[in-house]
Formats: structure tokens, sequence, C-alpha cells
């Protein structure tokens, strides 16, 4: 784990060179300083290439669990880090494996006892450690779930880490495991003490995300958020929207330009890697060093990232930008297909009311997720069509935007060129002012891939998110048990088995029913309580991509998922024996419904159960990806 010091004298090492090369290239960037900038006493400044949390097969989730911890480091190398810390789940186990094979393989070579395939890989750990800073540390579980990085230098014995780690409370005899889950630990502010104090520096890991300290979708006060991210212990916020320009950006809200949060944090950005190259199949699954920072540094060293998350020097850390690669996007927009953030429309005609069906996609996505439309193409394979006056339909779009999308809605337009065809590339962001409504009058929403009026609770529930309420409390009534079940055992003779805790936990946020990230599955509907009015059926359906829930559902009027899902809730309720379990998670039924492969599962909660319906693969991680990989 140590490395080799380097003189800065007459010359430079090849990796300083090439560090060097690229801050020169990247001088240009506006609002960064150039790569040639000085600081006082401190010499030449260049910028390098570092991702602070990182896992290995240590971790008990890590995604590819056979590699080799060598395999590991060659790939942190190969994506051009200059700095990497090891933040495996509460342990230090994957640091102490890496120290164990060198000085393994040191003491073979001394005894002479060297193997050719040892040799090598001897040597490649040597020039490794010369081209790479790896610096120790573990990723932290305080209590609530909320997750903090704590990093070393690569001096630090680990002895001393585990140390600290019982300091925090972890078991001794989680020690080794490497799990998210740790029981009763040390509340978030403690940790941040006890890591300095051990010689670290804190870090919120993913701040703005699940487990992160800003608490989002947390039912804490304002004044514990000022405290966990506003501690002095607390040397940085590692945030997952770094490059966005949104005016709720969490680099921005933390500008230290509001009364409450006077301190401006460094935001840095890291990858959470549990793979080494990102799940083609989920590309929120990063790999090593594919979402990066970049730090203005004198040297790739821990005590001059200390030094600079302890400075006001905010201009020395940027997200890394790969070198711009020329990327068809339509061919990648149409081989994804429509989704809940990507819609196609051949035209636009004002004629036929095109134009409106584009304009309502805009309504839906800037009051959902945000997204991109394609106008000109389809998401077939094949000829592109392309727009035959791309520019034309350009400025009509533009003006309609404005004449007919309330409150004013900033959208994106580009013109691709496609084989000879133009096509219009229209993208909006989530909202600020929401709701957003279509002639004044039509709100719109987005599910998976289809564009919808809004119901009237969700109309409710975007009023309430944009005034910062809990838009997941929307559906009132007490919790009703659903028919049919005790959720382990037929009564009936059927072998039916449901849901019994209906209704039950619609405001509790995801995050706090597991430390687990992944507990739940990431798309598709769980039906949470109903009621019988006047002969119908009123339904509470959960959407599992926003955990917003919707009431007043009924099966005649409800969308194509969710009548889906009642509709398999009323005619085939799930019995036990076609259940197949894993530990706590189990898989229901598999088939292809609106271009997707989906499935329907359940989750088992001590006596009880929650079947979730209509869930992709893309959002089926943790312990839902093992159902995935078996079909």
């Amino acid at each position: 784990m140590s490395r080799r010091r380097r003189t800065r004298g007459g010359g430079q090492s090849a990796r300083q060179s090439r560090s060097n090369d690229s801050g020169a290239r990247q001088e240009a960037r506006e609002g960064w300083p150039a790569d040639s900038n000085t600081s006082p006493g401190s010499g030449r400044l260049s910028w390098y290439k570092a991702d602070l949390h990182t896992h290995t097969p240590a971790s008990n989730d890590y995604e590819e669990p056979g590699i080799s911890y060598l395999e590991w480091l060659v790939t942190a190398r190969k994506r051009g880090l200059d700095i990497v810390a090891i933040t495996d789940h509460n342990t230090v186990a994957g640091v102490a494996a890496i120290r164990r094979e060198i000085e393994w393989l040191s003491r073979l070579q001394q005894e002479d006892r060297l193997t050719p395939e040892d040799r090598g890989n001897l040597e490649q750990w040597h020039k490794l450690a010369n081209e790479i800073v790896i610096l120790p540390g573990f990723e932290f579980t305080a209590t609530f779930g909320f997750h903090i990085l704590a990093i070393y230098p690569p001096e630090t014995s680990i002895r001393k880490l585990e140390h600290t780690l019982l300091r925090l409370n972890v078991p001794d005899d989680r020690l080794l495991v490497g799990s998210t889950e740790t029981g009763a630990s040390t509340d978030v502010v403690t940790a941040y003490e006890t890591i300095v104090d051990s010689g670290g520096i804190a870090i919120a890991a993913h701040a703005n995300s699940t487990n992160g300290v800003a608490m989002r979708n947390f039912p804490f006060g304002g004044q514990t958020k000022i405290a966990y991210t506003q501690d002095p212990n607390l040397s940085a916020l590692e945030v997952t929207d770094l490059e966005s320009r949104s005016r709720r950006a969490t680099a921005r809200f933390f500008n230290g330009s509001k009364i409450e949060y006077p301190r401006k944090m460094h935001c840095i950005q890291g990858s959470d890697a549990h793979r080494l190259n990102t799940d083609p199949r989920n590309s929120r699954r990063l790999g090593i060093g594919e979402r990066a920072t970049e730090l203005l540094l004198p040297e790739p060293s821990f005590a001059a990232i200390k030094a600079l998350f302890a400075s006001r020097n905010f201009d020395r850390t940027r997200p890394y930008r790969a070198p711009e690669k020329v990327v068809d996007h339509l061919a990648a927009a149409r081989a994804e297909g429509p989704n809940q953030t990507q819609s196609f429309h051949e035209s636009a005609n004002r004629k036929g009311g095109r134009q409106t069906v584009v304009l309502a996609d805009l309504c839906a996505f800037a009051n959902t997720d945000g997204g991109t439309i394609f106008v000109g193409a389809n998401a077939r394979k094949g000829r592109v069509k392309g727009l035959a006056t791309s520019k034309q339909v350009q400025k009509e779009l533009q003006q309609a935007v404005t004449e007919r999308l309330s409150p004013p809605l900033e959208a994106r337009f580009e013109i691709l060129a496609n084989s000879g065809a133009e096509v219009l590339r229209i993208g909006v962001d989530a909202g600020d002012s929401k709701p957003y409504c279509l002639d004044g009058s039509k709100f719109y929403v987005r599910n998976d891939a289809e564009t919808s009026l809004a119901l009237r609770d969700e109309i409710v529930a975007l009023v309430l998110e944009s005034v910062g309420l809990n838009s997941d409390l929307v559906s009132g009534g007490d919790a009703e048990e659903l028919p049919g079940t005790d959720g382990t055992e037929d009564r009936s003779g059927s072998g039916q088995v449901s849901r019994v805790r209906q209704g039950e936990g619609r405001g509790r946020p995801e995050a706090a029913e597991s430390n687990d990230p992944f507990y739940l599955p990431q798309d598709g509907v769980e039906i949470v309580d109903s009621e019988t009015r006047g002969g119908t059926t009123y339904y509470v359906v959960r959407n599992l991509r926003n955990q917003r829930s919707v009431g007043n559902v009924t099966r005649k009027g409800a969308r194509k998922l969710w009548n889906y899902a009642i509709s398999q809730y009323e005619d085939s309720p799930v019995k036990g024996s076609q259940i197949r379990w894993k530990n706590n998670v189990g898989f229901i039924r598999c088939d292809r419904r609106a271009g997707k492969k989906r499935f329907d599962l359940v989750l088992r909660e001590g006596s009880d159960l929650r079947v979730f319906y209509g869930v992709t693969s893309e959002g089926m991680e943790g312990a839902w990806a093992q159902f995935v990989e078996e079909e």
C-alpha cells in the first residue's frame, strides 16, 4: 500500500506529465483554473483524477466477487485514476487482503520461492503502487442508516482502522462481513468526530441520495439536517448531481448562500463502484472511476487532499469529464426504446394533434423525472424518416411551449443529423415549479413509457412536492386489511396468500425500511390499501420508482400497469405454492408486457408479505437481481 516518494526537481514522472497534459487540455473549460496555477509555498499544481468511493469483493454486496484484488487495481489504473480510496461497508478486509498479498509475495521473493506467475504479479503490484495512490478507509453505516466515508493516509495500520470501527460500535463479529447492516451503531455527528480523531477525513457518502445525510425523503427536522451537513468535522459532501445546472442541485444548495447553511461545502462525486465496469443492464451501477472527481493539488497525497478540503479553494475540485467521443445519440436511444424518460414521435404537425402529443410528453416529463423527446424518428429499427423542415418544426414547437405550457418551462432543442435525415431532440429537466399543465387545465405525468393525464391525488402530490411537503401522504384513511390471507398460511383451502400489512407506512420512506438501498425493487407498483364505496373498490397504488402513493384508483380507470396490478390482485391472487423463495425475497411470475420483460415479486417481512407488480430488470438490484439472472 505504500508509495515511493517522487522528487519534483528538474523532471516529472510520466504520470505527472500525463496529468499536466490533461489539465492543459481542459484549462479552457470556463470557470476552472488552468494547470499552471500556483499556490503560495506549494509549487506547481496539477489536476489529479480521484475516485474516493469504491468497493472491493470485501463488501458483501459486491457484484463480481470472483475478481482478484490485483485485477481490481489494474482496472482502476486503466481508468486513469491517480488516487483511489477503498471504502468497503464497515470493514477494512479488502485493504487487509491487498496488504497480505503483497507481503506474502515479498516474503516469497526474499526466500527465492517465487514462481514466474508470482514474480509477474509482484512486479505489477510494485509498478501500480508507484503509479496510483491507494487510500485505505471504509463506508460506515451510522444510526438511521446514513452512510459516511472515512478515508485515511496510506500508512495507516489495519489495527488502527479496525479499532476505529469498534469505536463506532461496529460489532466485533461484523468486522469481516462487509455489510451495510451493523445494528445499533453511532450517530452521524459522533461518527464525524471519531473519524477525524483517529486521523481520517469524513465525507458524506451520496449525501443527496439514498442513505445520504442531506436526508432526502427522511422525516427529520431541519436542525438535524443542518447539524449533519454543516458539522466542522465533515470535510466534503459526495453528491450524485455534481454536474447538474438545476436550481435545486445539491452543490448550489450548500454554497453558503442560505442563512441556515452558512458554511460553503466542498462537493465531489464518486463512483460507489460495486463492480469493475458499468452494468450494461443498468447504467446507474457504475464501475471503478466512471464517476470521478478531479482535484487541483501540489501532489497526489492524503495530506494534500485534506488540506484542500480544509481550505476555501472551491475552484480546485471539478467533476471529471472524459474526452468527447462521437456518439450516435439517436441510435442509442432507439436501442433503448420508449421509457420513463424517453419518447419518440415521427412528426409534430399541428394538424392531426401531433404537436399536442409532443407537448403532453414535455409536460409529463417536467412533472415527473425529466426526459428527452425525439421528433422525426420512431423507436423501431430501420431507416430514420426525419423531418423535412426541422428548423420550422423547432420554431413552431418553441412557440407552442411558450404559449401552451404553464408555468414557463425551459426546454432544450437540438437538431441531429442521421444518415441524411434531420431529427429534433428536445430535452427537459424535472421542473422546479410543479405542477405544469397544458392549455391551462391538463396536467400530465409519466409512468414507464406512458404519458397520462394526472389523477386528482397525483396533482395534489405534485403541489405538496413543490412546497417541500411529503407527497407520499396524500391518501387518507385508516389501514385496511385486504381480504383472503394471513400472509403465511392458507385458511380457506385455496392456497392463496396476500399482503396483510396493507396501508401501513405509506408515508415511510424507503430508506427507513432498511439500510439496504435496494431493499425494495426500484420500479413497478404495489397495492397498499383499498376501500369499497358504492359497490366499487378504490385502491391506493404506490409507484416504487418515486415512492409516491396515489389513491382512488379503480380497476376500470387505472392505467396499464396499475390495471394489470389490480386485475392480478383480484383475479389471480398470489398462492404460497407458486412463490420461489430466496431467503426473504420471492419470485412469482415473469412475462413480457409493453415491450419489456416484467416480474411480479414478493417480500417477506416477518409473517407479512408485500407483492410488487410489473418490475423491470432495470429495477431489480441487490437481492432481487438473482431472479433476473435465473430468467
